[in-house]
């Protein structure tokens, strides 16, 4: 039997990631679950910024951002990230992540971050809690392991950190590929 609850934000599993935004020695990191493919050619990502985060005015200032994946490595940096605000504290020396700076945007990346996907905001639409910024993804920077012959990103089993309910948890199970249930037929 299913029982009717009040609506609210369930979507589960969504990847945990943590944000770069700013540039030069006043940049951000900012933990975010609310993050999600939008487009793929070009390919856009949207992020779900609240507009009383520190974050928030630093990619309304300077129209960019950078995704970086959090493997399972990562989760106590981007939990620290998520529970303080980066108006008084710096979460690179905090966290001890290497701020890199950035190839085609002015904001850093996390050296640490098996891939870091470099953004400018194309759009953003406004919500009563949240602004979604909408960002065309200009530049992968990832770790050459992860990297095929072929130049596209693999990234192994278990490596990358999901949310759900209030959790971190592993991406761990392979339950199948795109297609593999029409292969053969």
């Amino acid at each position: 039997m299913k029982k009717n609850l009040k609506p609210t934000t369930c979507l589960a599993p969504v990847p945990a990631v943590m944000v770069t935004c700013g540039s030069g020695e006043y940049s951000n990191i900012i933990t975010l679950a609310w993050v999600g493919t939008v487009n793929s050619e070009p390919p856009i990502v949207s992020i779900s910024v609240r507009y009383s985060r520190h974050s928030f005015d630093l990619i309304e200032k300077s129209g960019e951002f950078t995704v970086n994946l959090v493997s399972k490595e990562l989760v106590e940096a981007t939990d620290k990230c998520g529970v303080k605000s980066g108006r008084d504290t710096d979460k690179f020396a905090l966290c001890n992540l290497t701020k890199r700076a950035g190839v085609k945007v002015a904001c850093p990346y996390i050296g640490e971050s098996p891939a870091s996907l470099e953004c400018r905001v194309i759009k953003r639409v406004d919500f009563p809690t949240h602004a979604v910024f909408f960002g065309e993804i200009v530049n992968v920077i990832a770790e050459e392991a992860y990297v095929n012959e072929k130049g596209k990103l693999v990234l192994p089993e278990g490596l990358l950190a999901a949310y759900v309910n209030g959790a971190y948890v592993a991406t761990a199970e392979k339950l199948g590929s795109y297609g593999y249930t029409a292969k053969g037929n």
